[in-house]
């Protein structure tokens, strides 16, 4: 069995405050690393609009939202935690939502992954275990506007992929308009789309992080640091600091 020892708990479990603290004193003995971004912080702003909206939908979010659990590898075991953005708790079933925000249709793949450890971990707890992703779509290319960036004179050498794409490779993931149309327990993944317009609707009056312009002149992050442990998802998407995107906002200037 790859994962043992799994539990759910709070933001304010003292094993939970004491991995941050040490975590936190790590990074801070490790070289400065860059401000956050404007999309950064808009990252974090999509997660809470959306716990809001779920709540909306008449779902009763969990608070046990930390999960810590053991990985075994080889002869020795890790214990892991992870932040989840979102989770309803009901007997003998779990229902765990990860939010992203992207310009890249690959941000899938990489959800995907992160919600397969997750389910894996969560299957020890639960029975039932259904996974969703909440995807907010900040500008992930069309076809048409691929087949013009691989027009221009700069255009990388493989087109990034679409979200159509990206959903016809990967079986595991279905596009869904509501959550009406969630199969409890199903081995997929579901997937919703929100436009940037439908994520400002939601937000109403409360200021969101969208000038996004300064984060193109940003230098590249520092390496990260290894590290076995995990909370949430607290990075930006790599696919965000890739060529495809430098030269998609490059043509879209244009």
């Amino acid at each position: 069995m790859r994962f043992t020892r799994a539990r759910l708990t709070t933001f304010t479990d003292p094993q939970y405050r004491a991995y941050v603290q040490r975590m936190t004193m790590s990074r801070d003995n490790q070289r400065a690393t860059r401000p956050p971004r404007q999309r950064d912080l808009f990252g974090g702003e999509a997660e809470a609009l959306l716990r809001d909206w779920l709540t909306a939908q008449g779902l009763g979010l969990s608070e046990r939202r930390i999960l810590e659990y053991e990985e075994r590898r080889d002869r020795s075991s890790i214990r892991k935690y992870r932040e989840l953005d979102a989770l309803v708790e009901a007997p003998r079933a779990l229902h765990v939502f990860e939010i992203k925000a992207s310009r890249s249709a690959s941000s899938l793949r990489r959800a995907l992954g992160q919600l397969a450890e997750v389910r894996g971990a969560l299957s020890l707890i639960a029975p039932q275990v259904t996974t969703t992703i909440l995807l907010v779509d900040t500008g992930i290319p069309t076809a048409a506007e691929v087949l013009e960036l691989m027009r221009a004179p700069d255009a990388p050498h493989t087109p990034p992929p679409t979200l159509a794409e990206v959903l016809e490779s990967q079986p595991k993931l279905v596009l869904i308009r509501s959550l009406t149309e969630i199969t409890p327990g199903d081995d997929r993944v579901s997937v919703i789309r929100f436009s940037l317009d439908e994520l400002v609707a939601l937000a109403g009056d409360r200021p969101l992080h969208l000038d996004w312009s300064a984060d193109d002149d940003d230098p590249p992050p520092p390496p990260r640091t290894p590290t076995v442990h995990t909370i949430g998802d607290d990075t930006p998407d790599d696919d965000d600091d890739n060529p495809f995107a430098a030269a998609m906002r490059r043509v879209l200037k244009e």
